[in-house]
C-alpha cells in the first residue's frame, strides 16, 4: 500500500477539538483523513468509525440517505468519551463516484433502490474497500477498536486486515420519508445489522 502521511491540524467542531490528519493513496492519488480526540496510546481498543465519503449527506445534509447523522453521532460519541477516530475515506457512492451517484439517485427516483441503481449502472452493489485502513491504523499504532457501525462487510473486512474488531457499536438514526427505502434496502439487500 503506497499511503503517505502528509500533515496533521487542530479541527475545532461543535462536538469539541480533534486533530485532523490529511493521507495520500499515492497508487490512486485519493486523499483520505482520520479525525482524532484524545490520546491514541495504550493498549486499550478504541473508539472508532469509518465513515465513506458521502458529500450529498455529510456536507450537503440530504435526506435521501443517513450518512450525514452517522457522522454526527460517531463526532459526538468519540466527544463524550474523550477518545476515539474516525477514518474517512474518500469512496462515494459506495465506491462509485460522486457523478455516477447522482445517476443512481436519478435512478432512484424513477423507482429503484440504492442497490438495484448500482447494479443498473453496472457497478456492483458495494464496491467499497477498507485495505487503506490498515495503514492509516498502523501510522496510529492501533490494532483494537470498538467499531460504530451496522456493516458487518466493514467488520470483516477490519478482520481481515489483522484489526482486532472488540466490540460492534449500532449507529442507528431515524428514518425519514425521503430515506425509508434506502434503509430498507440495507438491511435487506446488504445485510445491515437492524
Amino acid at each position: 500500500m503506497s499511503l503517505q502521511y502528509v500533515a496533521t491540524a487542530n479541527l475545532p467542531t461543535q462536538w469539541g477539538e480533534f486533530a485532523i490528519h490529511g493521507f495520500e493513496d499515492q497508487a490512486s492519488g485519493k486523499e483520505h483523513i482520520a479525525l482524532t480526540l484524545g490520546d491514541m496510546a495504550g493498549k486499550e481498543p478504541v473508539l472508532c468509525r469509518v465513515h465513506s465519503e458521502c458529500l450529498t449527506g455529510d456536507c450537503l445534509f440530504s435526506l435521501r440517505c443517513d450518512c450525514g447523522p452517522q457522522l454526527q453521532q460517531a463526532l459526538r460519541r468519540i466527544a463524550e468519551q474523550g477518545r476515539g477516530l474516525i477514518l474517512y475515506l474518500r469512496q462515494e457512492g459506495r465506491g462509485i463516484g460522486l457523478i455516477n451517484k447522482i445517476k443512481a439517485y436519478a435512478l432512484q427516483d424513477c423507482g429503484a433502490d440504492t442497490v438495484e441503481a448500482n447494479v443498473q449502472l453496472g457497478f456492483e452493489p458495494d464496491g467499497r474497500e477498507y485495505k487503506i485502513c490498515k495503514p492509516i491504523l498502523d501510522h496510529f499504532q492501533l490494532s483494537r477498536l470498538i467499531l460504530m457501525t451496522n456493516n458487518p462487510r466493514k467488520v470483516n473486512a477490519l478482520k481481515k486486515l489483522g484489526i482486532e474488531v472488540t466490540e460492534i457499536v449500532p449507529i442507528h438514526t431515524e428514518a425519514n420519508p425521503h430515506n425509508e427505502s434506502y434503509i430498507a434496502a440495507k438491511f435487506d439487500k446488504l445485510g445491515h445489522m437492524r
